[in-house]
């Protein structure tokens, strides 16, 4: 299971950072990641990273999101940078384990002056 943390409201322009981090199972996670459901949208995936280390990011994010796990925690990070209203989404982390995807509970972002 995966313990996601660090959503809330922020004015345009601020920072936040996400975290998600597994508990329970120590099972090897492969790909991490993050996805994001804007209000009245479609998910769309927001960043991911493999156990390489490269870096994924959908256009909308490039620039102002950093992605990056710690291997040794089974954990993945998400620094988002100049922050927009159309940022506004529920986040969910992800892992992709050998049998299954483990996914984080949703977290709120919410981007409002």
């Amino acid at each position: 299971q995966l313990q996601a943390s660090g959503g809330g409201l922020v004015q345009p322009g601020g920072s936040l950072r996400l975290s998600c981090a597994a508990s329970g199972s120590r099972a090897e996670l492969y790909l991490m990641g993050w996805y994001r459901q804007p209000p009245g949208k479609q998910r769309e995936l927001v960043a991911s990273i493999p156990p390489d280390g490269t870096k994924n990011y959908a256009d909308s994010v490039k620039g102002r999101y950093t992605i990056s796990r710690d291997k040794a925690k089974n954990a993945v990070y998400l620094q988002m940078n100049n922050l927009k209203p159309e940022d506004t989404a529920v986040y969910t982390c992800f892992g992709v384990g050998i049998s299954r995807t483990y996914w984080g509970r949703e977290t709120l972002v919410t981007v409002s002056s």
